[in-house]
């Protein structure tokens, strides 16, 4: 037996119909066509799909199981033919996000809040368990954005700058450093350290200043949540480096003092990777205006 979807459609159309002219113009094609074609389905399947004498035409037994047939499956065709003209109109689409930075969370959420109401049927995610796989990810399409700190040269894939940032030093007022106008390397040899959970090559404090120095921290303690970093901070249980979208709150609070790591001060981009040929198209576009735009808010606040 050989089914086609024209002929679960003929099926679907009859039965709502109640008779072959007014499926014929549901169907756009003729009567005697709408005919032909019923004969065929009949000859497929081996057996008659209608009780002929009955009046409107009804479907007999095999009929309705081909109809139900119908009813599960044209369904989902058809919403699968709705999500393609999304996509071809540019209406539709994916954006799965692997994140390596960590403490992206807080400007993040605001940027994908102000993309669903651009694109809300968008289909978006965040996944940060791919941190440390997230390029390889990127090239199999397990996810189409990669934001990270640490562009690469990689063939089909595009790395397009976001947006400058400053890793500041927190610390508790009381601390001893507090009345420091910036801190050092060496600064850190007897403080423990407070950090995200991630490899140390990530971090900021260990890239751009310690590892450069060859300069270890008394102790590294890491914790998941930067809101439990800045109490263990205000607590003078360690010291912190983290970017300054993250402490425009704690900048002006008198339980803190924040500096910048040495007396240039350090300044840090965030890129966001994508493959080369989705990296135009409208929605991707649109993510990226708006991670260039929206964390820029958070540093002025």
């Amino acid at each position: 037996m050989y089914l086609e979807l024209r002929h679960l459609r003929t099926i679907r159309a009859i039965h709502e119909a109640g008779g072959l002219a007014r499926a014929a113009d549901i169907l756009h094609i003729t009567q005697s066509a709408l005919s032909h074609q019923v004969k065929g389905i009949e000859e497929q399947c081996g057996v008659e799909l209608f009780v002929r004498r009955a009046r409107p035409l009804k479907l007999a037994a095999a009929g309705l199981r081909l109809l139900r047939l119908a009813e599960r499956v044209l369904p989902e065709i058809e919403a699968l033919e709705e999500d393609f003209r999304g996509l071809r109109s540019g209406r539709a689409g994916r954006l799965h996000i692997a994140i390596e930075c960590h403490a992206c969370f807080e400007w993040l959420l605001p940027v994908l809040e102000a993309f669903r109401r651009a694109w809300p049927e968008v289909d978006v995610d965040i996944r940060p368990g791919l941190a440390f796989e997230a390029l390889p990810a990127l090239r199999r399409e397990d996810v189409d954005l990669v934001v990270s700190s640490d562009p690469e040269r990689i063939d089909g894939v595009d790395f397009s700058p976001l947006f400058d940032y400053e890793p500041l030093f927190v610390a508790a007022a009381t601390h001893r450093l507090a009345a420091r106008p910036h801190v050092e390397a060496e600064d850190f040899c007897d403080e423990t350290l407070l950090t995200y959970p991630v490899e140390r090559a990530r971090l900021d404090v260990f890239s751009a200043l310690l590892l450069p120095a060859r300069v270890e921290p008394r102790a590294v303690r890491q914790v998941e949540l930067t809101a439990v970093i800045l109490l263990l901070v205000a607590a003078g249980r360690g010291v912190a480096v983290l970017p300054d979208w993250v402490l425009r709150e704690v900048r002006t609070h008198a339980g803190y003092v924040t500096r910048p790591l040495t007396a240039a001060g350090v300044t840090r981009r965030l890129y966001a990777a994508t493959r080369s040929e989705d990296t135009t198209r409208p929605h991707v576009a649109t993510a990226l205006r708006l991670m260039r735009t929206e964390p820029v808010k958070l540093q002025r606040r």
